[in-house]
């Protein structure tokens, strides 16, 4: 009779007769099967119309009937997950039955995941934990939990979140679909509109929205029945950053249990907010760590040491470079702040400021907005020992030293304390970490330039150091993947911003795009940078005064006052020996200069500018038919080299990088 009633699909009839059949035969086991395919179509994400029918037909029957058809389905369950799905329907449909059930399901998942040893929190025992079973029972207010078990809770949801959202494109899960929420660049982006499917679950039910939100939304209730102090359930974290700073300044007074409570609550409140503002600022500077290539993003971005000054005149530098190391001790202590080029409103405080050009970053003022606010959590996590201990706690337990994104955000807040040492260390294991495999080699040389970031801060920090051979080496390995642009690059509005920008000190830093177009111009500055300090001593060095000169072509003629600096130095020289001068100096205004320098009116400075001529010279100084050959052949010279004057600069600037690695190198001590 059911049969016939279900294959007509008359749900009140064929209701009725189930009802008949559970009561009357329970154990039989033809009856078991067919609840079994309902409690299946219950439990799927099926839209079919058959499936649609078995759920009416479910809803049919007396609640009681369905709670205890439900009980007795999940017991006859010998698959883990299959059984805590079943309980789930129990759960949602049943609300009274969490108080009996629920915490004993919360564990039985956790306990699944630990035997299981799974690699990752994002798994799907911790997914029905978190996002199902746990708001019914921290909602639920006749349970009574011990506060340490509810933070127990509280610190398994956060690790699945937290993993959620910085998981990584893997290749056989390659994040396809609708791209409109996956830029990530702001905390208000989902991700939920990108396809991921957790091992165990449909891609449906892999789905988590609003993750951020779903984090703070368990908090706020962990909070409230933790009766956590000054807990007024704003909504945002940084209001939870700021309740937790102002609860600090009680620690000290505090003893015990008391001490206890507010230890806790000051750990987990700005551990998420570390973690979460860290993710925010590593989703905008190398979004491909969490999102994949195919997204077309701006990323990723380097922090470096700021050069803007590298043209200003080399007295005000070394009176800066004598107190450089007093000035770190005196930052390193002491709230830092940043900036953009034109300082809107976020560089007020002293310290140094992080630049960046606001034309190539749209989001910038977010970005650096969690910078400082990540590195403010950080500040107050290792501002008391107890707070440390704890945090130290949860990093183990969550195994953060794997995260490579978060180990990327402490090696730039260690580079903004001006522990350039400790940085170094972090990037040359991260450098290990992230060598180019064949295949990610891209035409553009970008994949590759990705791989060069650690690279490209290393050689920042050794120049921060003082160690300029070893910051030319670092520049010089990046230098030789570059492609140079095809045309000079227009720099208009970074000019503008330049204008703008008052003069510093030298000690800020700037984000820079990981770009051929931003690298190069970046490493050609550093090595002038380098050999400045050296070219312009008392003592003489005619290599590195070269070296000066051809890098001076960059930027012309930001760099113009320096060169005349140069030549001074040549003329009181009366002298000056550069062989590569023909080959990489095209800039109209210098050959003009060097031209000037052979005349009577110059100061007829004796220039050995030709391969071999400082030899011809030696060995013909009686010879003035010699001498009247070497000039006419600086004549030519000067003629062809004005006839290069068109050639692409960044071109022969990389040449230059390329070809004279080893002389470059071997110039600096």
């Amino acid at each position: 009779m059911y049969i016939i009633e279900r294959n007509a699909e008359r749900t009140s009839s064929a209701g009725r007769l189930l009802y008949d059949m559970f009561i009357n035969f329970p154990d039989q086991p033809v009856v078991w099967r067919e609840i079994s395919v309902i409690t299946a179509a219950l439990r799927s994400d099926s839209q079919d119309k058959h499936a649609q029918f078995l759920r009416g037909l479910f809803e049919t029957l007396p609640g009681r009937v369905q709670c205890d058809m439900l009980l007795k389905a999940t017991e006859q369950c010998f698959n883990t997950l299959e059984k805590a799905e079943m309980l789930l329907l129990l759960l949602k449909r049943f609300p009274e039955s969490v108080v009996q059930h629920g915490v004993s399901l919360g564990e039985t998942l956790l306990e699944a995941e630990a035997s299981e040893n799974l690699e990752t929190p994002v798994n799907c025992f911790r997914k029905l934990f978190v996002c199902d079973v746990l708001p019914l029972v921290m909602n639920n207010m006749d349970m009574r939990l011990p506060a340490s078990l509810m933070q127990k809770y509280m610190l398994k949801a956060a690790e699945f979140y937290i993993g959620y959202v910085t998981r990584g494109p893997s290749p056989e899960v390659q994040l396809q679909g609708s791209q409109e929420g996956g830029s990530l660049k702001s905390p208000s982006v989902s991700r939920g509109s990108q396809r991921y499917v957790i091992d165990g679950l449909t891609e449906k039910s892999s789905v988590v929205a609003e993750p951020w939100e779903r984090l703070l939304d368990i908090l706020s209730v962990v909070g409230a029945r933790c009766e956590w102090q000054g807990d007024k359930g704003q909504r945002s974290y940084v209001d939870m950053l700021q309740r937790v700073k102002e609860l600090c300044r009680y620690l000290p007074g505090l003893e015990g249990d008391m001490r206890s409570r507010y230890c806790s609550q000051v750990v987990i409140c700005a551990a998420l907010v570390l973690f979460r503002s860290a993710f925010f600022y590593i989703s905008a500077v190398q979004p491909a760590l969490f999102q994949g290539m195919n997204v077309l993003s701006s990323g990723p971005w380097i922090l470096v040491e700021d050069l803007s000054s590298v043209y200003n005149d080399v007295e005000v530098e070394r009176g800066a470079l004598k107190h450089a190391h007093k000035k770190r001790k005196l930052t390193d202590g002491r709230e830092k702040t940043m900036s953009s080029d034109d300082e809107e409103g976020l560089g007020k405080g002293r310290g140094r400021h992080i630049l960046v050009n606001k034309t190539e970053m749209s989001n910038w003022s977010e970005t650096l907005e969690s910078f400082r606010t990540a590195r403010e959590s950080w500040d107050l996590l290792h501002s008391n020992d107890g707070l440390e201990a704890e945090f130290k706690k949860i990093c183990a337990t969550w195994k953060t030293d794997s995260w490579l994104w978060f180990r990327i955000f402490l090696t730039d807040m260690i580079i903004c304390q001006g522990q350039y040492r400790k940085a170094l260390s972090s990037l040359h294991q991260m450098s290990i970490v992230q060598q180019p495999q064949p295949e990610q080699q891209s035409p553009s040389g970008q994949a590759t330039l990705e791989h060069h970031r650690a690279l490209i801060q290393q050689a920042s920090c050794h120049y921060a150091l003082g160690e300029y051979r070893m910051a030319c080496e670092k520049l010089l390995d990046v230098v030789g993947v570059l492609v140079p642009p095809n045309q000079e690059v227009t720099r208009g509005s970074e000019d503008q911003s330049r204008v703008k920008t008052k003069t510093r000190k030298g000690n800020d830093l700037r984000l820079l795009p990981c770009t051929s177009k931003a690298v190069l111009p970046f490493c050609l500055q550093l090595m002038l940078a380098c050999f400045k300090l050296r070219a312009f001593t008392d003592n003489r060095d005619d290599l590195s005064l070269g070296h000066v000169v051809v890098l001076l072509q960059y930027d012309w003629p930001q760099g113009e006052m320096l060169f005349l600096k140069a030549v001074e130095k040549i003329c009181q020289q009366g002298s000056f020996q550069y062989e590569n001068f023909f080959n990489y100096v095209t800039n109209i205004d210098m050959l003009e200069e060097f031209a000037y320098l052979r005349t009577p009116e110059g100061g007829r400075i004796q220039l050995e500018l030709l391969p071999n001529q400082g030899m011809l010279i030696k060995h013909h100084t009686v010879t003035r038919g010699i001498t009247k050959g070497v000039k006419e052949d600086f004549r030519l010279a000067m003629e062809r080299q004005v006839s290069r004057c068109g050639e692409n600069l960044l071109s022969v600037l990389h040449r230059f990088c390329i070809n004279e690695k080893i002389i470059i190198i071997q110039s600096l001590p």
